[in-house]
């Protein structure tokens, strides 16, 4: 979006010793970039271009890309899009240059419906997106190599997220409460799922869990109701308690001879799970499953 000049000035902003602009050449031509110093003059200028995209009728889906956020430290990014009245609008920043999404930064923002976070993007921050009830499906780069905890808790609209090659653990509650999430795909660089990582994703029917995993945390896949089936790869070692507590409709695990303790309630109240095949050597409580399955030793 190329703004006239004159109507900052004519806003008022340089009365108010807010940052310069800069002029830049760009694949559009020549724009005009606002760099902020603090996070009060880029919500000034956020409010601005609202404005604007009321008057064009764009409202709620506000272009923010003249904005240059490199002046701006972590404490100003944090919790940007989760604040007062930017929950209701859908920000284009695709082409800020920034190396990571900051904790909180779209939290329960109400308006994102998809979002693509572009390539370069290192890492996603603890509650990123949690409560983005509105958001259908996330594109995450090769680039990510960390999710942190929360980041898509109680995005109850996801339907797919793809975690690429590279992130090296699902930390707690990560896709919690991602209750339309319908398949999940743990790549081979993930050595750890832990506590809650994709719990209440009742509709989560396909679970593949690469070779990579370690452990598998506790209420890891608590209350996914609708998971038929599970095959614990040869590298998992731990399967902590509550990981698949009432998985109602499980019928089929497939424990691996790697798997050396089962948890407390880990298989418990899967009331369709009428057997499983368990290593000899494998440590399990004596509630590690419902009463009705039986388990044989291999």
């Amino acid at each position: 979006m190329i703004k006239d000049f004159q109507t900052y000035i004519n806003e008022g902003l340089f009365d108010r010793n807010q940052s310069e602009f800069s002029i830049r050449k760009t694949d559009k031509g020549i724009e005009q970039i606002y760099i902020p110093k603090t996070k009060d003059e880029l919500y000034k200028y956020i409010e601005l271009d609202i404005k604007q995209a009321k008057k064009d009728g764009t409202y709620p889906d506000v272009n923010l890309n003249n904005i240059d956020v490199s002046e701006l430290g972590d404490d100003e990014l944090e919790g940007l899009f989760s604040d007062d009245i930017y929950v209701y609008i859908n920000p284009d920043i695709s082409n800020w240059d920034i190396k990571y999404i900051p904790r909180k930064f779209f939290d329960n923002n109400e308006q994102i419906k998809e979002f693509t976070i572009h390539d370069g993007i290192t890492s996603i921050g603890e509650s990123a997106f949690s409560g983005c009830k509105g958001l259908t499906s996330v594109t995450i780069p090769n680039s990510v190599t960390s999710i942190e905890n929360r980041a898509f808790w109680g995005c109850s609209s996801l339907t797919s997220a793809e975690i690429p090659n590279g992130v090296t653990s699902i930390e707690d509650f990560t896709f919690a409460d991602c209750d339309v999430l319908t398949s999940i795909t743990i790549p081979n660089s993930v050595t750890s799922i832990e506590g809650g990582a994709f719990s209440g994703c009742s509709g989560l029917t396909s679970v593949t869990i690469q070779n990579g995993v370690i452990s598998i945390g506790i209420s890891a896949f608590f209350g996914c109701s609708s998971l038929t089936s599970v095959a614990i790869p040869d590298s998992v070692t731990d399967i902590r308690k509550w990981a698949f507590r009432e998985c109602s409709k499980l019928t089929s695990v497939t424990i691996s001879s790697s798997v050396t303790s089962i948890g407390d309630f880990a298989f418990y109240d899967c009331n369709d799970l009428t057997f499983v095949t368990i290593p000899k050597h494998c440590h399990i409580e004596s509630n590690s499953f419902q009463e009705n399955c039986k388990i044989i030793r291999k």
